[in-house]
């Protein structure tokens, strides 16, 4: 009598077992790394803003009122002060009114600015580049 060669139910039922828990453990660790890559659409953005202010307050000097500069970046008086044009920081996850500074320090030229996307797929929570140059996320 001749034997068969190949896989038995069993086993291949095995294997899809195995394979099953490695997709379940994997789907949210790739969760993850989305949010994560969303994320880094805002802190780029947040450090051009930061550099922008740091242009601003080195050509001002540290005595003027920087209260002007401070909100959101949808307001056309302070993207135009900082060298933006109305949709130079608008992108795949965050728009330019996305984006506020405050804080505005003209002593040593720093400031804090938060991102918190209003598009429908942007990541949930709010992004902070903080005046010291620390990025950080709180999610709700």
């Amino acid at each position: 009598m001749e034997r068969r060669k190949g896989f038995t139910l069993i086993e291949l039922m095995v294997v899809i077992l195995i394979v099953g828990i490695l997709a379940a453990v994997a789907v949210p660790i790739m969760r993850g790394r989305i949010d994560s890559a969303k994320w880094s659409e805002a802190n780029a953005a947040a450090g051009s803003i930061r550099t922008a202010v740091r242009a601003y307050v080195a050509e001002k000097g540290p005595s003027y009122d920087y209260s002007g500069i401070e909100g959101t970046l949808d307001t056309d008086t302070i993207y135009t002060a900082l060298g933006f044009s109305s949709t130079d920081l608008n992108g795949a996850y965050f728009n330019q009114g996305d984006y506020t500074i405050s804080d505005v320090d003209g002593d040593d030229a720093s400031c804090v600015v938060t991102a918190e996307s209003s598009h429908d797929e942007g990541p949930s929570g709010t992004g902070t580049l903080s005046a010291t140059g620390t990025w950080s996320i709180a999610t709700e």
